[in-house]
């Protein structure tokens, strides 16, 4: 019998809290103003998206130089397909070519220092 008392006190309590929570969210969503989105944030941010996308374009449809030092270039992919096809005509020389330019483009390691650290 006092089970029955103890659930039905808890389940009102439940339901007071819940009523609360609605009411308190409630208030805050009617009493916070949410700023609109003016014209001149909306220019801005067009204006950024066309400078990302242009950039995009640019280095998906353009041939252009990721460092000139290393001989590294950027091309655009349906011209990287004809050269690649073009390559692979002859496997073995191809695969001699690819080993070369990777050791060319790899960042060589750091050099081991010379005593160990004394922390590790």
């Amino acid at each position: 019998m006092n089970n029955g008392r103890n659930a039905w006190q808890v389940g009102l309590a439940f339901l007071v809290a819940g009523l609360l929570f609605a009411g308190i969210a409630a208030a805050v969503k009617w009493s916070v103003p949410v700023p609109a989105i003016d014209a001149d944030r909306a220019g801005v941010r067009a204006k950024a998206l066309a400078e990302i996308r242009a950039a995009e374009d640019k280095a998906l449809n353009h041939a252009g130089w990721i460092d000139e030092n290393r001989g590294l270039v950027r091309l655009p992919i349906d011209l990287a397909v004809q050269i690649t096809e073009r390559e692979w005509r002859d496997p073995a020389i191809a695969r001699s070519n690819l080993m070369a330019r990777v050791e060319k483009a790899a960042v060589p390691a750091p050099p081991t220092p010379a005593k160990p650290n004394p922390f590790e």
